[in-house]
């Protein structure tokens, strides 16, 4: 929602201003305006928070993580936009939930607070410790090392260079701080996709959305 920052640039803060660069940011940027409104026209108690990019175990196929973790599993190309240099902060799904848990109960209304893991690195980099991770647990064959995978694909369109939160402001009011770092998330996140790939083949294989489709009818029909 920030935009895109420099290599040089500190981290957003909660007062820094929304410059979207996507019709998918700038709905966000928009929900947040429409919740602040609320709270300043209505006196509605919200809170909003802005997260940096979360991993962890359900998240969904298509993002980064699991597809990378279960494409290099099954020996298929890992797609990476551009040159892979993007950066991201990573923030394990556990850490945000503690964040949401900390701001429910010392957080103010009227506030935004930032959550972040305070470790920003390159989509280049993550899928490298994914296979790092993949070359241990997977036993050897023909796509070891996994790294060989990677394969370059034409950018996105919109797709920001950096993104960074900071998160002082959280720290300082409800005493959170993120618990898990990269090394101790991303091996326990590809231990997860690889002992749960029924899962993953489930989600991904339409029986998800046959799942979705149906029980959409019957909630339309009861209602």
């Amino acid at each position: 929602m920030f935009g895109s920052l420099g290599p040089d640039d500190p981290p957003c803060s909660e007062s820094s201003r929304y410059a979207p660069n996507s019709p998918y940011s700038a709905s966000k940027a928009a929900a947040d305006h429409l919740v602040r409104s609320y709270f300043h026209t209505y006196g509605l108690p919200a809170i909003t928070t802005q997260c940096t990019n979360n991993y962890g175990p359900y998240q969904f196929p298509e993002k980064l993580i699991p597809l990378m973790t279960v494409n290099g599993a099954k020996g298929l190309p890992l797609p990476i936009y551009g040159d892979g240099k993007n950066i991201r902060d990573w923030l394990y799904v556990s850490d945000h939930c503690a964040a949401l848990r900390s701001i429910l109960r010392d957080g103010r209304p009227g506030e935004v607070y930032n959550i972040a893991g305070n470790c920003e690195m390159s989509n280049l980099h993550v899928v490298e410790q994914i296979c790092a991770q993949l070359d241990e647990f997977v036993p050897a064959g023909t796509n070891q090392p996994h790294r060989g995978l990677i394969d370059f694909v034409a950018d996105r369109p919109g797709h920001d260079r950096r993104y960074a939160l900071a998160t002082a402001k959280i720290e300082t009011e409800t005493g959170w701080q993120p618990q898990e770092t990269f090394a101790t998330g991303i091996r326990k996140t590809v231990k997860w996709y690889l002992d749960n790939q029924a899962w993953h083949d489930e989600v991904t294989s339409g029986q998800y959305r046959q799942w979705l489709d149906l029980n959409y009818s019957r909630r339309t029909l009861a209602e």
